[in-house]
């Protein structure tokens, strides 16, 4: 399976309910704009549509920040 940047970007806005514009750098938890509830979605939706599984020490701002990170991180999963 695959993550499009298209899907994660839906996912965030119509699901977490985040209708400020975006790109691949928005920074999304440590602006604030998504909390530890939110991250959890996040994960399980990563893992649903990419078909990989996070492991918890894999869960920092270095890989779930932005939706550019977020896209590297799964690629290194593949």
């Amino acid at each position: 399976m695959s993550l499009s940047k298209d899907e994660l970007f839906r996912y965030i806005r119509a699901e977490l309910n985040i209708d400020t514009p975006l790109d691949g750098d928005t920074e999304l938890f440590s602006t604030g704009m998504l909390d530890s509830v939110a991250m959890v979605g996040l994960i399980s939706f990563v893992e649903q549509h990419a078909g990989v599984r996070v492991q918890p020490g894999d869960v920092t701002l270095e890989n779930f920040d932005t939706v550019d990170a977020i896209l590297a991180y799964v690629q290194t999963l593949d």
